[in-house]
């Protein structure tokens, strides 16, 4: 009984086949059906081969929403390089609501402006590395996906001795500031507090020391993340004059970066420079230094690095298969039958040419031929 359900079922499996078996006495292989079919299974290997490459591949998504997050601290990474000894110039943040923030996390260390060949060359590297970025912004996709903590970016350490003396200062180190719109300056004299804001004791300073050329290594907002390059890295600027006043228009846009490598919360930020020469006398009034004025977006960016996921590389790679076998299957039946009819042409030709056939009896031939 068993033997025989088991056989009702296996007949009846056999008749839900929807791929009809030709038998082997029908079949003919022939060179053009085996050239036909190398090509097929070299046009699937190559597409397969391309598009595990796609698969392997990641892309960014980028999503805007809302920053709802207005009690945090903002950091500020700096690392700056300005042409003045330290106990001349003073650094400091003034916040929109006129509240001077500590600058304890900042250091004064006396360095030598000029770089050294080997220092000048990572710097050239740079700059040239932040032309590309402005003109093809995908390559901050690359940077984003390629982001390794403990990367080195930062400005390598001088591999000769200086024999010139410490005329520079290098400012590096982070600030707190509150979340809102500020003034991160560097001018003349240590800040002091005061009643109205702040001031800098400039008084004992002369004026023919003053020289605000400087060098940005590093500015960042937030966390910082080793690989990733801001707009202002590598900027190098030289002061025509001792009053010269240096402004940085800043626009910090929140971002939450999660790639396979790294999560963490940064900001990146546009910026617009202008600079120009204090003279009372001719009307342009102010205060000589370095001004990087900072506003914040009230939106948020998610950068979020995503990969093709493998049921769909799966469908893809069925497709590009299925699509060949039937592209070459109606090739090669175009080719058979293409060639039948010439042979029937041949033989039709031949035996009325003979008179030892009727073109009834061609035709017969021709479809005895035809479907065999």
């Amino acid at each position: 009984m068993r033997r025989l359900n088991k056989k009702k079922a296996l007949n009846f499996v056999k008749e839900l086949d929807a791929f009809p078996k030709v038998p082997e006495s029908y079949v003919e292989t022939t060179a053009s059906g085996g050239t036909v079919s190398v090509l097929a299974f070299t046009a699937m290997a190559l597409l397969a081969f391309f598009e595990f490459f796609v698969y392997r591949d990641t892309w960014m998504k980028y999503e805007y929403e809302v920053d709802k997050d207005f009690t945090s601290k903002l950091r500020i990474n700096i690392d700056i390089t300005v042409a003045m000894r330290c106990q001349f110039v003073g650094a400091d943040v003034l916040d929109l609501a006129e509240t001077m923030v500590a600058s304890d996390g900042l250091q004064y260390e006396p360095v030598v402006f000029e770089l050294s060949p080997q220092q000048r060359l990572w710097h050239r590297t740079l700059l040239l590395i932040q032309n590309r970025l402005r003109e093809e912004h995908s390559l901050q996709d690359v940077l984003f996906k390629n982001v390794m903590k403990g990367a080195p970016t930062a400005l390598p350490p001088r591999e000769d001795d200086p024999t010139h003396p410490l005329n520079a200062c290098r400012i590096h180190g982070y600030l707190y500031v509150n979340k809102v719109a500020g003034n991160f300056h560097i001018t003349v004299g240590k800040a002091i507090p005061h009643p109205r804001g702040h001031a800098h004791l400039a008084a004992l300073v002369s004026h023919e020391t003053y020289n605000f050329s400087h060098r940005i290594d590093h500015l960042s907002f937030g966390e910082e993340i080793p690989g990733i390059l801001n707009p202002l890295d590598g900027t190098e600027k030289v002061s025509a004059d001792h009053n010269q006043m240096f402004q940085y228009f800043i626009t910090i846009v929140p971002t939450k970066l999660q790639t396979y490598k790294v999560s963490a919360d940064t900001h990146q930020y546009s910026v617009t420079e202008r600079e120009r020469v204090i003279n009372h006398a001719a009307g342009s009034h102010g205060v000589s230094g370095i001004f990087m004025k900072y506003d914040i977006s009230s939106l948020m960016v998610k950068v979020t690095e995503q990969h093709m996921p493998l049921w769909q590389f799966l469908v893809r790679l069925c497709g590009i298969i299925g699509g060949i076998f039937s592209t070459t299957g109606k090739w090669r039946e175009y080719l058979l039958t293409t060639k039948n009819k010439i042979e029937f042409e041949m033989i039709r030709k031949e035996k009325l040419k003979s008179h030892h056939m009727t073109p009834l009896s061609v035709a017969t031939h021709f479809l005895v031929v035809f479907k065999g």
